[in-house]
């Protein structure tokens, strides 16, 4: 099993920080296909249902070489043995001036990919990514998707290092709901802190705040799921 692999550092990844960015040893496309391929038989054969397959990775999941060709195998597992069975990919969206990982991403049922802020200084700060923040450029690139994905932002706040952390503050919600309202995604995903977190200084924001958010984006017309 390859160890975390993630271009981002988010202080909440319940997989703990990224302490390597460098490739570390992944499986191979036929690794996964094989792999994959018996799971859905041994499932198929026990009489199992299943909703969705899920590429979330103890990473970030297109940063893999083979990831276009990863989907196109497992559309066809999914064919031969869950049909019904949806593929979803939850990713950071730092791969998508790629466009092979963009095809990927149009071919799978639901591309969740990640936002947590309109401003790059609290994206550098909550999600650490190593190219550093760019929120202008995600924004235009998320923009091939033409509305057909999912948009995920985790809400949170305390302190990290010294630094408040608020990504729920009148400032953030207005600039992160233009954005909303610019991409118009066909769903956005709106969670909090679910599990243990690397920083021990960071809250839940409350249900019925993320509520209240959930509310705001439903005005703009978009489906929204809150967990938290």
């Amino acid at each position: 099993t390859a160890s975390k692999f993630c271009n981002f550092n988010c202080i909440y990844c319940e997989c703990g920080w990224t302490n390597n960015p460098r490739l570390p040893i992944l499986p191979t496309r036929q690794e996964v296909a094989t792999l994959l391929s018996q799971r859905l038989q041994t499932l198929h054969a026990e009489g199992s249902s299943i909703n969705a397959i899920t590429f979330a990775g103890n990473g970030e999941p297109t940063i893999h070489p083979a990831f276009p060709e990863i989907i196109d195998d497992t559309i066809r597992a999914r064919a031969a043995y869950y049909p019904e069975a949806k593929i979803v990919v939850l990713s950071n969206a730092t791969q998508i001036h790629k466009p092979n990982v963009v095809t990927a991403l149009k071919k799978v049922d639901q591309a969740a990919l990640k936002l947590d802020s309109a401003f790059d200084a609290t994206v550098q700060l909550i999600d650490g990514p190593y190219m550093g923040a760019n929120v202008r450029r995600t924004v235009e690139l998320l923009k091939q998707f033409n509305g057909k994905f999912t948009l995920q932002t985790l809400f949170l706040r305390g302190t990290f290092n010294g630094q408040t952390v608020d990504n729920t503050t009148e400032q953030e919600l207005a600039a992160w709901l233009k954005i909303v309202e610019e991409l118009h995604p066909q769903s956005v995903m709106i969670y909090t802190i679910d599990r243990a977190t690397p920083t021990r200084t960071l809250e839940k924001v409350p249900f019925e705040e993320l509520q209240a958010i959930a509310l705001r984006v439903k005005a703009l017309g978009c489906e929204t799921t809150i967990s938290g």
